[in-house]
């Protein structure tokens, strides 16, 4: 007998990414799209998600249980868009929209209350779009300012920060100004329900809100906000696409706006943008006694300055390393060995010099005054800690990602870039190489490297503050992007990235596909008929096309080879 009523049901088996069509019975009458539910799937039982009705036209199996909400009708059509845009089963991102436990009962919703005696600015002054701003300018104005904009729409306002700890401070403060908060790891059901506003990192823009009222991303270009794991999805395009079709304001900010932010708009800045930077203090060391450690006089001059004052942190540490690839210096002139062809810093590849690409293999010389007596960079928190704490004379505290959160801190810290996660305020923030973020072999290197000391801004304070001073050691002092840091002042190089960026046809002007794994080569044989061009490189392909859609199109119209292959669409 044919069931009255069917759904399509997509299951959390992530290898096979199609529906199937299931029988409802009066004990699942009550489901809806976007619920999960348990279904006989080839005698096994798992789960999934409803995402449509259907006409039974069949003998169908029925539902076998309605096990509660999942991600709300109004937000499927976007996933299915992100699954097409990122290479991914549609069961990828309706695992990261739906709850960690079952909700059978959502809660009722407060509305969105006037905030009284709140002073709020720029997003009242300045509109939605992009916002340049300072790194050590207070977002709370703008937030509250959206709110205030968005409260007057139905549906959540959504504000997005880079980390966790990050959006547990803004809660409090928004909270403090009268705000009803729901926070994106603990509170799936208040989402769901459609509270006025939810906090907190990537996540956030796949948050199960019914509607969308505007939207605040904090620091927009951070890294954070991309997903390293498959699919590499990342919240700006995301939220960017949510808000689009839902006629939602989107207000973001950054310190220096990337391309891919920008796109063909413009920008808005925060009043005296250059002040909100840290003093900044250039060591170059080309021209440093040979005889100095690892710090050298200036930076332990400020390291003294900075232990006497009453932070419980007072010095800070950082290490930012390339992998496994090592910088070169010239012993004579101090000059980094770095590739001629694309700038890249050199490594040794059998007792010869070459960038990570391979342009040139050349002998072991500095191009700048041909001495041969190059030597590596050393490398290595552990190493650096070791040689910090004799300078000083000082115990210090080592962190790195792999370590342990809950250990105290003593009034030295040596680290890579988890210390931001650590220290909230100190005296003096030291990058011992910077020259490791200027030679990055990343396209980003660039906007990594201002990213870097503006975080260190938020420790030590703003020029305007006068409190204490980032201090970077490096052998590029005539570096455009050192003269910026100093000024605060990073027009040219945004207008420069994004001139770079039209030229080589990258993201947002061209589209980009890294593919990798055993059967990668067997992948991207297949795409030989589509409008794609495919590179080898080092650790597999690079596949470009003209725009998403088309590399979305070529992506998907080939089968999946067997073996494992990865592709991270950029």
């Amino acid at each position: 007998m044919t069931a009255l009523r069917a759904v399509r049901v997509i299951t959390e088996v992530a290898a096979v990414d199609r529906p199937f069509d299931y029988a409802l019975t009066e004990a699942t009458s009550h489901c809806a799209i976007g619920d999960r539910v348990r279904i006989d799937f080839n005698n096994r039982s798992v789960r999934g998600w409803v995402i449509d009705e259907v006409e039974p036209d069949r003998e169908l199996k029925p539902l076998t249980k309605w096990l509660g909400y999942g991600p709300p009708p109004s937000l499927l059509e976007l996933l299915r868009w992100a699954s097409v845009r990122w290479y991914s089963p549609l069961s990828r991102f309706l695992i990261s929209s739906s709850p960690k436990r079952l909700v059978t009962v959502l809660p009722d919703a407060p509305p969105s209350t006037a905030l009284s005696g709140v002073v709020m600015m720029s997003a009242l002054t300045l509109g939605p779009g992009v916002i340049q701003s300072a790194p050590t300018t207070d977002p709370l104005p703008l937030i509250l300012g959206a709110y205030e904009i968005s409260r007057h729409r139905p549906g959540s306002l959504l504000i997005l920060v880079p980390t966790e700890a990050w959006a547990s401070r803004l809660r409090g403060r928004l909270e403090q100004r009268g705000c009803a908060v729901a926070s994106r790891e603990a509170e799936w059901d208040r989402m769901r329900a459609g509270w006025p506003v939810v906090v907190g990192s990537r996540g956030t823009a796949l948050a199960p809100v019914p509607v969308v009222a505007g939207a605040v991303i904090i620091d927009a270009d951070d890294e954070a906000y991309r997903s390293e794991a498959t699919p590499t999805w990342d919240a700006l395009s995301m939220l960017r696409e949510r808000c689009r079709r839902e006629g939602a304001p989107l207000w973001a900010t950054s310190m220096i706006p990337s391309p891919v932010l920008l796109g063909d708009a413009g920008f808005a800045k925060v009043p005296d943008v250059a002040q909100g930077w840290p003093r900044v203090q250039v060591i170059d060391r080309r021209n440093s006694d040979p005889r100095d450690g690892v710090l050298s006089r200036d930076a332990l001059d400020a390291a003294h300055r900075a232990l006497k004052g009453d932070d419980a942190v007072a010095v800070v540490v950082v290490l930012q390393r390339l992998g496994t690839g090592r910088l070169f210096a010239c012993r004579k002139c101090g000059e980094l060995a770095r590739c001629a062809q694309c700038g890249q810093g050199e490594e040794e590849v059998d007792s010869q010099l070459a960038c990570r690409d391979r342009h040139e293999l050349r002998a072991n010389f500095c191009r700048s005054c041909g001495a041969t007596n190059l030597k590596r960079v050393r490398a290595g928190v552990t190493t650096l800690a070791r040689d910090v704490a004799a300078q000083l004379s000082q115990a210090v505290t080592e962190i790195t990602a792999a370590g342990d959160d809950a250990m105290p801190l003593a009034r030295v810290v040596v680290g890579t870039e988890a210390v931001w996660q650590r220290v909230r305020r100190c005296g003096v923030v030291i990058f011992v190489d910077f020259d490791q973020y200027l030679l990055a072999p990343r396209e980003s290197a660039r906007r990594s490297a201002i990213t870097a000391v503006g975080k260190a801004g938020r420790l030590v304070g703003s020029r305007r503050e006068g409190r204490g001073e980032v201090v970077m050691q490096t052998r590029r002092g005539d570096d455009p992007v050192v003269r910026g840091l100093e000024h605060g002042e990073f027009d040219a190089l945004i207008d420069d990235d994004v001139t770079t960026a039209k030229l080589l046809a990258l993201p947002p002007y061209g589209a980009v596909a890294n593919v990798s794994g055993e059967a990668a080569a067997d992948f991207v044989s297949l795409l030989g008929a589509a409008p794609v061009s495919v590179h080898e490189v080092a650790n597999g392909f690079v596949v470009r096309a003209r725009d998403v859609d088309t590399l979305a199109t070529a992506l998907r119209s080939v089968a999946r080879p067997a073996g494992r292959v990865r592709v991270a669409v950029e």
